[in-house]
C-alpha cells in the first residue's frame, strides 16, 4: 500500500509541474530593464524632453532680450508717378515724380530691464536721384542716440526678469519628476503582467492539481472510499481550474500588449517578466526628504511661478489705470551735400524730444474695476499657493512612511508565501493519504494563491512608493545623490 501512495505522489508531482510560459522567441525582462526602456521610448518620456527642449528656447528668447541687438535697414523707393502738390499760394497742382531713393542704416538697440524703456544707437545713409532734373543728392546721420519707454506702463522686462529663471528651472526639475513618474508607470505595467503571468502559473498548477486528485479520486469511489459529493466537487475544481487557465491566458496577452507598447517593442516577441526578489533596505528621514522635496521638486518652483504671474497681472492692470506718458529722446549729427564725400564733413547736430501723455477723464470704473479683479485673483492664489505647499509637505511625509514600512512588509509577504506553499504542499500529501477532507485541501489551495498574490503586490508597492519618493524628492536616497539629466545633451 505505500509503495502504491509513493507512486501516486510521483505522478502528482509530475502532473503538478507548470507549463512552460516561455518559447525560444521570448523577450525576459527584468523591471530595471523595463524602466529604463521607458525613460528612453515611452510617450510620456518622449512628450517631457520636447517639453523642456521648448523651455529652454522660450529661456534662450528671454536671455536674447537682454542682449543687445545689431540690425540692418534699408527701403529703396522708385517714385514714377503723377502727384499732386500744394503750391505756396495754396492751389494744388499736379507735377510728375522721377525719383529714385536708396537708403540703409544700422542700429544697435539695449533693452533696459530696470526702467523698461530702450537705449539705440544708429548710423543712416541716404541718396535721393532725380531724373528729372538730373540733380543727386546724399543725406547721412553719422550717428544717432536715442531712448524711448513708457513712463508709469507695465514693465514687461522687469516682471520677466523675475519669472523666466523660475519658470526655466521649474522646467528642468519638472523633466526630472517625469521621468521618475515614468519609472513608476513602467512599474505598474510591470507588475500587471508579472501579475498575470504569476495568475497562470498558478492556473496551471492548480489545474494539474485538481486533474491529478480527480483522477485519483476516480479510483477511490470506485472502490467506495469517498463519497459521491466529493467526488462532485472534485470535478468542479477541475472545471474551474480550467477556465482559470484560459482566463489567465488571455489576461497575460492583454498585459503583454500594454507593456510592449509603452516600451517601445515594435517585435512580436512574448515577454517573461523576472521578478526580483531582492530589494534595497534603506530608510528616509522625513526631514531630509523634505529639505530635498523642497529643493529639487518643481512643485516650489510651480508656486513661485504662479506667485510672481499674480503680482504680474495686479502691476499690469494698475499700469493700465490713470496717467500715462510715452518719451522718446534722440540726439544725433547729420549733413546733407551733393557728393558723398561732403555728408561726413562739418555735420550739424540734431535734436528730437515727444512727450506723449494720456490722461483717463471718465472710464466708469472700468480701470479701478481691472485693478480689483486682479488683486482679488492675486489673493485667491496666495491662498492656494498656500494649501497647495502644506498638501505637497504632507504628501512627502506620507509617502516617506509608507515607504519605510513597506520593506518589512515585503519581508513578511515573503515568508507568508513560503509558509503557504509548505502547508499546500503538506495538505496535498494529507489528502492523498487519507488524512484530511477536500474543505481543508481547497482551503490550502486558495491560501496559497492568495499568499503569492499578496506577495507580488507587496513587491510592486515597494517599487511604485520607491520611484514615487523619486519623483516627490528629485533624490535618490539608495545612492545618496541628486538625480539629474544631461541637459545640454538633450538639446543638441
Amino acid at each position: 500500500m505505500k509503495r502504491i501512495y509513493a507512486l501516486l505522489l510521483i505522478v502528482l508531482a509530475w502532473g503538478l509541474s507548470p507549463e512552460p510560459l516561455m518559447a525560444q522567441d521570448t523577450l525576459r525582462i527584468s523591471l530595471s530593464e523595463a524602466v529604463i526602456m521607458a525613460q528612453d521610448h515611452s510617450p510620456e518620456a518622449i512628450a517631457a524632453r520636447h517639453s523642456f527642449r521648448a523651455s529652454y528656447w522660450n529661456w534662450r528668447t528671454y536671455r536674447a532680450n537682454l542682449l543687445p541687438s545689431l540690425s540692418f535697414y534699408s527701403d529703396p523707393n522708385l517714385n514714377r508717378t503723377i502727384s499732386s502738390i500744394t503750391l505756396p499760394d495754396g492751389n494744388d497742382s499736379y507735377i510728375r515724380r522721377n525719383q529714385l531713393t536708396l537708403d540703409a542704416g544700422l542700429t544697435l538697440q539695449q533693452n533696459i530691464p530696470f526702467t523698461g524703456g530702450q537705449l539705440f544707437v544708429s548710423t543712416e545713409l541716404s541718396r535721393l536721384d532725380v531724373f528729372s532734373e538730373d540733380l543727386t543728392s546724399y543725406r547721412s546721420s553719422p550717428v544717432i542716440i536715442g531712448y524711448q519707454q513708457s513712463l508709469f506702463g507695465y514693465n514687461s522686462l522687469k516682471w520677466s526678469r523675475k519669472i523666466e529663471p523660475v519658470r526655466y528651472e521649474e522646467s528642468k526639475k519638472a523633466l526630472v519628476e517625469t521621468l521618475e513618474l515614468v519609472a513608476a508607470r513602467a512599474t505598474q505595467k510591470f507588475f500587471q503582467l508579472a501579475t498575470a503571468q504569476t495568475n497562470l502559473e498558478i492556473a496551471q498548477y492548480n489545474y494539474a492539481n485538481a486533474d491529478t486528485l480527480f483522477r485519483f479520486a476516480q479510483g477511490r469511489y470506485n472502490i467506495g472510499t469517498i463519497t459521491e459529493n466529493e467526488m462532485l466537487q472534485l470535478e468542479i475544481n477541475l472545471l474551474t481550474e480550467q477556465t482559470n487557465r484560459m482566463n489567465a491566458r488571455i489576461e497575460v496577452e492583454d498585459y503583454t500588449q500594454e507593456l510592449r507598447s509603452y516600451l517601445g517593442i515594435t517585435d512580436d516577441r512574448e515577454l517573461q517578466t523576472i521578478v526580483e526578489h531582492t530589494i534595497p533596505a534603506f530608510m528616509v528621514p522625513v526631514d531630509q526628504a523634505l529639505q530635498f522635496a523642497h529643493l529639487l521638486n518643481p512643485e516650489p518652483e510651480t508656486l513661485k511661478r504662479r506667485k510672481l504671474e499674480s503680482e504680474s497681472a495686479v502691476a499690469q492692470a494698475r499700469s493700465l489705470q490713470g496717467f500715462k506718458a510715452d518719451l522718446y529722446m534722440q540726439f544725433g549729427l547729420s549733413q546733407t551735400d551733393q557728393a558723398l564725400r561732403g555728408v561726413y564733413q562739418d555735420p550739424v547736430d540734431q535734436q528730437m524730444v515727444s512727450l506723449g501723455i494720456r490722461i483717463p477723464i471718465l472710464d466708469w470704473g472700468v480701470g479701478r474695476g481691472r485693478v480689483k479683479v486682479a488683486m482679488s485673483n492675486r489673493d485667491k492664489v496666495y491662498t492656494e499657493i498656500e494649501q497647495a505647499r502644506n498638501d505637497f509637505e504632507q504628501n512627502v511625509i506620507k509617502m516617506v512612511k509608507q515607504f519605510n514600512l513597506q520593506n518589512d512588509r515585503v519581508i513578511i509577504a515573503h515568508k507568508t508565501d513560503q509558509t503557504a506553499q509548505r502547508r499546500n504542499e503538506v495538505a496535498q500529501k494529507l489528502y492523498l493519504l487519507g488524512k484530511s477532507d477536500i474543505l481543508d485541501l481547497n482551503a490550502s489551495i486558495s491560501e496559497k494563491d492568495r499568499a503569492r498574490r499578496s506577495y507580488i503586490q507587496a513587491l510592486y508597492n515597494y517599487w511604485n512608493l520607491y520611484y514615487g519618493l523619486r519623483s516627490m524628492t528629485g533624490y535618490d536616497f539608495e545612492k545618496q545623490c541628486a538625480l539629474v539629466e544631461d541637459y545640454e545633451l538633450l538639446i543638441k
